[in-house]
């Protein structure tokens, strides 16, 4: 749980992921752009590092890609280091001086994240959505894309059974917004978001807030619960993006008209700039 990853007690492909990237800390090694993309706590502290300094990397995910190479050449030629997009010892070396002149604040990728919500009132036929599952609720969201479509959204959906490639659909159609199924072990419903320590999802908290209140509206049977989380879906869209868990899956289907209203409606107020508060 500490790492935002499920308890299941079973040491996963995730879970393996996490020890691994965990062992890493900023000047263990050279971080450059490569593919596959470089991933760890040592990125995630650089990008950190970068975005508390005014330097947008973009979400603070632990993974080197092009938005992190931009921002780091954009403080290496700020602190007339020579821009080569490596973060080697000299570049570790002026992070650390200068993060001791700096607060802990979100960094500028939360505070933009956060401007981009509250810029201007959208309609969901403004929207670009993708809505994916991962097996078992198909049924439930052909309903959605299809009310969707009916508000006049653009969407797109998903059945691939993998996480990455799921998100890597989302960032390919430049969605606005992610929304995932997936059926749940037990009776707990939950829509997840995406958070780790040095970073929250601002757009993706206000949509999780804004479908516990809407079902809680038109069904409170099907509440669910609110977790910030780094699975790899929300970790690596490049949107807000919410993945919901649904225990009850039976009493989803058979009450999957009124689900769908809740999420639609939930969607639109999330779009519209309005917040929402859960319910106690």
């Amino acid at each position: 749980m500490q790492r935002g990853l499920r308890a299941t007690g079973t040491c996963d492909e995730d879970t393996w992921r996490a020890i691994v990237e965990a062992s890493w800390k900023l000047g263990d090694r050279l971080l450059v752009l490569v593919a596959p993309n470089l991933r760890g706590d040592d990125v995630s502290e650089l990008q950190a590092s970068l975005a508390r300094l005014g330097f947008d990397c973009g979400r603070v995910d632990g993974i080197f890609g092009p938005g992190t190479l931009r921002a780091l050449e954009d403080f290496q030629r700020n602190c007339g280091l020579y821009d080569d997009g490596v973060c080697g010892p000299d570049t570790v070396k002026a992070l650390q001086v200068l993060a001791r002149q700096t607060g802990s604040g979100p960094g500028v990728s939360a505070v933009r994240e956060l401007e981009q919500l509250t810029a201007g009132a959208r309609e969901l036929a403004d929207l670009r959505v993708l809505v994916g599952q991962f097996g078992g609720l198909s049924a439930l969201t052909r309903q959605l894309v299809q009310a969707l479509r009916h508000r006049s959204a653009t969407v797109n959906a998903t059945d691939e059974p993998d996480a990455s490639a799921q998100a890597s659909a989302a960032n390919r159609f430049a969605a606005n917004v992610y929304i995932g199924f997936e059926a749940g072990t037990d009776a707990t419903t939950t829509v997840h978001y995406y958070q780790v320590p040095q970073f929250e999802s601002a757009g993706g908290r206000r949509l999780a807030e804004s479908i516990h209140a809407r079902c809680a509206e038109r069904t409170p049977d099907l509440v669910p619960e609110i977790a910030g989380m780094r699975l790899p879906v929300l970790r690596e869209t490049r949107m807000p993006a919410v993945l919901i868990t649904i225990g009850q899956v039976q009493v989803a289907l058979d009450r999957s008209g009124d689900l769908v209203a809740a999420i639609v409606a939930a969607i639109a107020t999330w779009a519209s700039g309005h917040t929402t508060t859960p319910s106690p």
